[in-house]
């Protein structure tokens, strides 16, 4: 499910753009999170305790290109970062 980092940050432990056209893209965010830590998404915190719709919302009326959104939050000890072309990083402990 993860991607190949193009980075050599070392605190970066995932990479992957999510698909934004999918009614729930948060969920994708549950499924690399669980991936990394050998867990099933069921098993896993809800997301919507840490973002509630924000995801989605970033997705569902985007910006114009030109402002270049990002969303950056904690979860279950990962840092992650979304863009607005949906590129999701996923940084090792609670700072990116």
């Amino acid at each position: 499910m993860t991607g190949p980092i193009d980075s050599v940050d070392e605190d970066i432990v995932a990479q992957q753009r999510l698909e934004t056209e999918q009614e729930t893209p948060a969920t994708q965010i549950v499924e690399i999170v669980a991936e990394l830590e050998g867990a099933d998404p069921m098993n896993v915190s809800p997301i919507y305790n840490c973002i509630d719709s924000l995801i989605g919302d970033l997705f569902s009326s985007p910006p114009p290109e030109e402002a270049d959104a990002t969303v950056t939050f904690s979860y279950l000890g990962y840092r992650i970062r979304v863009e607005q072309d949906g590129t999701t990083t996923v940084f090792q402990g609670s700072e990116a």
